[in-house]
């Protein structure tokens, strides 16, 4: 009979002891943490304030640096302050919120990516038909519907696993993940395992299959077109498939970090694997899009150096048509 314990709290075991650099990384881990926030937030902020940029293209560049700002949030703050701890215990309330807040993050850049590359194929692919079938409204209603579907499954996986009975609470990770705590179960996990699997399959392959189709349907159209032509495709589908790319591995890796015995890895090694998934996305994303498309670019060095304006005293200047 193995010995069932329901445990009010869970450990975090992948937290070492770094002796005197335990400050020096926490004042490190807090600045890309404000980093991370004011790059998502620049960007954010430009596209929601100029009305040239409300274009369905930079509404999807909005809502990534939007869930790049959620998912971030929902992991360092916890982080920090296990960094700056020595006890590393976190509520079961507080563990399934962890989990559900950064898998959710997960699942909408993938799926959001996933709606990238379908405004990037009618773009190239039917652009005299874009405008009609790709309004703002509609690239509104695909963010909803990207977001809604990985909610409702990680409602259902998570409740799944905060109902199975315990036999520990100890948890090789830096935050909490399903896996993890579904590997302390006493019972059977068949049905978790299929609704996980369920999940990463709608929520991973099949965007990731798409997307792929999509890349070869505009790879086909532009085949024949001209050099011109084909820089302009590229340069406009070079940061989407940046970070596509970038972000597909980062899954893959964490898939695959997930199945295996962490704990017979170095231990640096495996707390930078861990916090690939949350950080480098973040980071990344403001970065690509921030620097590569010219529009936001350009508003954002404009937003940036200009004085500031005070009303009544300064007229209100026309606002530059980005083209």
């Amino acid at each position: 009979m193995p010995n069932l314990t329901l445990h009010p709290y869970f450990n975090l075991t992948m937290f070492i002891n770094i002796g005197p650099y335990r400050y020096p990384a926490l004042a490190s881990c807090l600045l890309l943490y404000v980093f991370i926030v004011c790059a998502n937030w620049a960007v954010l902020v430009t596209i929601c304030r100029e009305k040239t940029l409300h274009e369905p293209m930079y509404v999807f560049v909005a809502c990534l640096c939007f869930n790049a700002l959620y998912g971030s949030t929902s992991f360092f703050p916890r982080f920090l302050l296990d960094l700056a701890s020595d006890v590393h215990l976190i509520s079961r309330t507080a563990c399934f919120t962890q989990i559900y807040l950064i898998y959710t993050y997960g699942a909408n850049e993938m799926t959001m990516l996933c709606v990238m590359a379908y405004d990037r194929y009618l773009a190239v692919c039917h652009p005299l038909h874009y405008h009609t079938r790709m309004t703002v409204k509609k690239a509104l209603s695909l963010v909803g519907l990207a977001w809604l579907i990985p909610a409702i499954f990680l409602t259902m996986v998570i409740y799944l696993s905060a109902m199975l009975p315990l036999c520990g609470n100890e948890i090789y990770k830096v935050f909490c993940a399903n896996w993890n705590v579904v590997k302390l179960s006493c019972v059977s996990t068949v049905v978790n395992n299929v609704v996980g699997m369920f999940m990463t399959i709608s929520t991973v392959f099949l965007p990731l299959t798409f997307v792929l189709y999509t890349y070869t349907r505009i790879i086909r159209t532009t085949w024949r077109c001209s050099d011109k032509f084909k820089g302009r495709v590229f340069q406009s589908c070079l940061p989407h498939m940046i970070s596509f790319v970038i972000y597909s591995c980062i899954v893959f890796l964490d898939i695959t970090l997930s199945r295996q015995n962490v704990k017979e890895m170095n231990a640096f090694v495996a707390i930078i694997l861990s916090l690939e998934f949350v950080v480098i996305p973040p980071l990344l994303n403001p970065l690509v899009y921030g620097m590569k498309l010219s529009c936001i670019r350009k508003h954002i060095f404009k937003n940036w150096n200009q004085p500031p304006i005070y009303p009544r005293l300064v007229p209100v200047q026309d606002q530059e048509t980005c083209k």
